[in-house]
């Protein structure tokens, strides 16, 4: 057997939404991926400032967004770990567990890629994995000439794709779910009956800002 193409897709995912499968979904098609796999944050240490949904619930969210997709899957490695959630550490473990030789391709956004310098390890990041990085309508495209500044060779650890650019936002979605508005086209069907049974982003509750 050759080596494994791996997507990676992390994220806090609270909750996950339909942006999220469609950058799973294109990425994966783009680049002839195997599979792609969504990890959901622990501990989001870039997001120490603020509540975030308990992580049980964030992974069953996901579980019920991929579960239509034969080609996606879902670890729990670092709701697992203990500590803050670093990326780097991610991809070296999920290397490590497996039992063939993969590549991986971590999918991120060009607002999330010109923010890699505050990054954990960012340099590190760049040699063990490609970036493969989707536009967001509002954002601006990567600046290299700056990225290379900070991280030397990042350019060539960039795959830039055009598409999809959806414009669904997890901070809409939980204010309108806190309205008691309807979240129909943002997420599946199966997360919107999820969110309404447990009672997430309520007024006062969840990770509702």
């Amino acid at each position: 057997m050759g080596v494994v193409k791996a997507g990676v897709l992390g994220g806090t995912f609270d909750p996950v939404h339909n942006g999220h499968i469609a950058m799973a979904r294109e990425s994966r098609e783009r680049l002839n991926l195997n599979y792609v796999v969504f990890v959901p944050a622990g501990n989001p240490w870039l997001k120490s400032d603020v509540p975030v949904t308990p992580a049980e619930h964030r992974l069953d969210m996901v579980k019920l967004a991929v579960g239509p997709y034969p080609y996606f899957q879902v670890s729990r490695i670092e709701i697992d770990r203990s500590g803050p959630s670093y990326t780097v550490d991610t991809i070296r473990e999920l290397k490590s567990q497996s039992d063939v030789e993969i590549e991986i391709f971590f999918i991120l956004g060009w607002d999330s890629l010109n923010q890699l310098p505050r990054w954990h390890k960012a340099s590190d990041l760049v040699k063990t994995c490609q970036l493969v990085a989707i536009p967001r309508p509002g954002s601006n495209p990567p600046d290299f000439t700056a990225l290379e500044k900070e991280i030397s060779g990042i350019s060539r650890s960039v795959i830039l794709l055009d598409t999809p650019q959806i414009d669904i936002s997890a901070t809409d979605i939980r204010e309108r779910s806190a309205r008691g508005l309807p979240l129909t086209g943002l997420v599946s069907e199966a997360v919107e009956k999820y969110i309404r049974e447990k009672g997430l982003y309520r007024e006062g509750r969840g990770s509702l800002k």
